[in-house]
């Protein structure tokens, strides 16, 4: 069941998540449930990283990255 909440918070913080929302195609109450629901204890500890590092997590789960490979890719992208 959903209830409804008031949050008060500064006008800039405000336009800010309406854009941000905007940006991932979510409502702003979608966003601070979103936000909520990760303070659980079972995703306690992604919640300390931030969003980007996070959307990153597994991506390399059957890949290989080692240090040699991504100089190699800083040679070739910029030289």
């Amino acid at each position: 069941m959903n209830a409804k909440l008031t949050l008060r918070m500064e006008e800039t913080l405000i336009l800010v998540a309406k854009k941000e929302a905007r940006h991932q195609g979510k409502s702003v109450s979608r966003i601070v449930g979103d936000f909520f629901n990760s303070l659980s204890a079972g995703t306690r500890q992604q919640a300390a990283l931030p969003p980007i590092t996070t959307s990153l997590l597994g991506v390399l789960k059957q890949g290989h990255a080692s240090e040699t490979s991504y100089h190699k890719h800083l040679r070739d992208k910029y030289l």
